[in-house]
């Protein structure tokens, strides 16, 4: 059986995969890195997840002017990403959150030591995960 999502559901999962890989590279000492190594974790998903992450859209339209503002627009994303494939794809939804999560662990690989700043912002995009 084939899954298929609705725009605004594609848009909410590219919101919340990209977003978490934003919200770390804003809070890193090398924010180029910690976006290039998180985007390539994304769109090296497989599944419907890949399929969604992988597709190029402008529409990914992140507006927060600081890292309050990302996170006030990605935390309920990825809350809410989880939730609809829970509902759709079950399967798919534990993808999401592996991809997300090595998402952000390929984005902390550059950073050198343990940077305090990025361990708690992967705390609050893990505890959004469970969140749903």
């Amino acid at each position: 059986m084939s899954i298929i999502l609705a725009d605004h559901d594609e848009l909410t999962l590219r919101t919340a995969a990209y977003g978490a890989v934003s919200l770390l590279a804003a809070t890193g000492s090398s924010p180029h890195k910690a976006a290039t190594d998180g985007t390539i974790a994304l769109t090296s998903a497989t599944g419907l997840v890949g399929h969604v992450l992988a597709e190029k859209s402008k529409s990914v339209n992140l507006t927060g002017k600081s890292v309050a503002g990302l996170a006030d627009e990605v935390l309920p994303a990825l809350t809410a990403a989880v939730n609809l494939l829970a509902k759709q794809a079950p399967t798919e939804a534990d993808n999401f959150r592996s991809t997300v999560l090595l998402a952000i662990e390929a984005a902390q690989i550059h950073q050198g030591a343990p940077n305090p700043t990025m361990t708690e912002m992967s705390r609050k995009i893990t505890a959004a995960l469970d969140a749903a």
